[in-house]
């Protein structure tokens, strides 16, 4: 069997994928940035970078599929345009490579903020939407990236495109912006919040989403990957459950939470360290980010357990992993 390339695997989701594939009988290569390794995997290791097209042509030639899920992901950062670069150009880039060698399949991970959201109901793959509605630089870069796969499908090349939630779980090395939330509660830094809502899903079940995609899922396609809406406070009150830790109980005016993140925002681009409360997240607080995933369901017969499984992992990793 010919390797399957996976990008990301040094990352959160991209290890979920990466062992999710081992355990298929998938041969993994890892692409990875010499500045990072691939911890708790057997991968053939290939040292590149988004950034590097010549990179991406070695790493993909003789692979049989590709599960492109890395990206920069991060809700503030001081050099914009290296996110475009590693997001937009960097997905280009490697499509065109793997085209060019010949590969079988490209699942492309996108995100749920990639999904319209209407107010009445959640959102689904056919919700409209456009770059006018992406809130922040990683939303459009990774709007223009998904774009991207849809040209090369339209050209004829099988891509699969999969909109992951909020996925929760082990290994959320960084961690992810959605894994802090979690340890700044386990740190009992979280005395308040600003009520919004995700999809909460664990990675594992994200990961076997991935490999649904990769064996059933139609290319040109998006698939919703995701769990069970919930509130922020809803989520909190899963933690305290599983943690023994009081949930917060004061709410944030979004007024005010605007402003904290102009001002954190601000003075981050003076010192630049991450801000406590990045602008682009506070704006993305303000929809709830909900869905379905009845589609992926449906097509893919993607069936993900609850969110409380995914939040219940978390927690026991990074208490285990010293985290808080």
């Amino acid at each position: 069997m010919k390797p399957t390339l996976v990008t990301g695997a040094s990352g959160f989701l991209g290890w979920h994928v990466a062992r999710t594939l081992i355990d298929a009988g998938h041969t993994v290569r890892a692409l990875v940035r010499s500045s990072s390794s691939v911890r708790d995997l057997d991968v053939e290791i290939v040292r590149g970078d988004l950034r590097d097209a010549d990179s991406l042509r070695r790493a993909a030639a003789g692979c049989g599929a590709v599960f492109h899920v890395a990206a920069d992901y991060r809700l503030w950062t001081r050099d914009v345009a290296a996110m475009y670069q590693s997001n937009v150009d960097g997905t280009r880039n490697l499509l065109a490579a793997a085209r060019d060698a010949g590969v079988e399949r490209f699942v492309y991970t996108s995100t749920v903020g990639c999904i319209g959201m209407p107010q009445d109901h959640p959102g689904d793959e056919t919700s409209p939407v456009g770059i006018e509605d992406m809130t922040g630089a990683y939303k459009r870069s990774k709007w223009l990236a998904e774009q991207e796969a849809l040209k090369f499908a339209r050209s004829g090349y099988p891509v699969v495109i999969v909109n992951p939630t909020a996925p929760v779980g082990d290994h959320d090395f960084k961690p992810t912006p959605t894994g802090k939330i979690i340890v700044d509660f386990l740190k009992r830094a979280m005395p308040a919040y600003l009520e919004t809502g995700l999809n909460v899903v664990d990675a594992a079940d994200v990961a076997q989403g991935h490999l649904a995609a990769y064996r059933h899922g139609r290319p040109g396609e998006r698939y919703v990957l995701g769990s069970q809406n919930l509130t922020l406070r809803e989520i909190f009150e899963h933690l305290s459950k599983m943690s023994g830790l009081p949930a917060p109980t004061v709410r944030i005016p979004y007024a005010v939470a605007y402003i904290a993140g102009v001002a954190s925002t601000a003075w981050a681009s003076v010192t630049g360290s991450e801000p406590r409360a990045p602008l682009d997240g506070v704006k993305m607080a303000r929809k709830k980010m909900w869905v379905t995933h009845a589609k992926a369901a449906r097509e893919l017969n993607y069936q993900p357990g609850p969110a409380d499984q995914g939040l219940s992992k978390a927690v026991d990793w990074f208490r285990a992993s010293g985290y808080c």
